[in-house]
């Protein structure tokens, strides 16, 4: 874990609100000059706190409307979580994948079309993935509270 002070945490809770702020819109949210900002930036990008910037899009106005999480689990006796794990990035219907304990071997959340091309996903590429025992799958009704920020109160407290 990397030491971060106030200002710091101020600048990554700016970033996680707004990605695209400018160094001048970044150090006046901050309360900072522009110098120092972008040297505190430079430093979190260089030890891996700002880990990437992207566009977050939706789903939904893209033609995108049906999400579900799926649980996956595989034969222990086949071996096949590197496999699995290696064709999973190759499914562009899967925008998250996490291994996991308990009961499934691993979670997915997919995006679909609709439940046609979901049909399809489920027995032409999953269901046909050496290993596969088992696929339990729940559908999105409405997104209550979806976020790519981080908590960070932990941060500032002190230790």
């Amino acid at each position: 874990m990397i030491e971060l002070d106030k200002l710091d945490l101020k600048i990554l809770t700016a970033l996680q609100e707004n990605g695209r702020l400018s160094n001048l819109e970044l150090a006046e949210a901050i309360n900072l000059s522009p110098s120092p900002t972008l040297r505190r930036l430079k430093r979190l990008e260089q030890e891996g706190a700002i880990a990437r910037y992207v566009a977050l899009l939706d789903p939904a106005k893209l033609g995108l409307g049906l999400e579900a999480f799926v649980r996956v689990m595989l034969d222990k006796r086949e071996r096949q979580f590197a496999g699995f794990a290696q064709a999973v990035q190759q499914w562009p219907e899967v925008v998250t994948c996490h291994a996991m304990a308990g009961e499934m071997d691993y979670l997915l959340r997919v995006v679909f079309e609709d439940l046609a091309h979901f049909s399809r996903f489920v027995m032409d590429t999953l269901l046909q993935h050496p290993g596969v025992v088992d696929v339990k799958s729940s559908f999105v009704l409405q997104a209550i509270k979806q976020t790519t920020a981080l908590p960070l109160d932990h941060l500032g407290r002190p230790g």
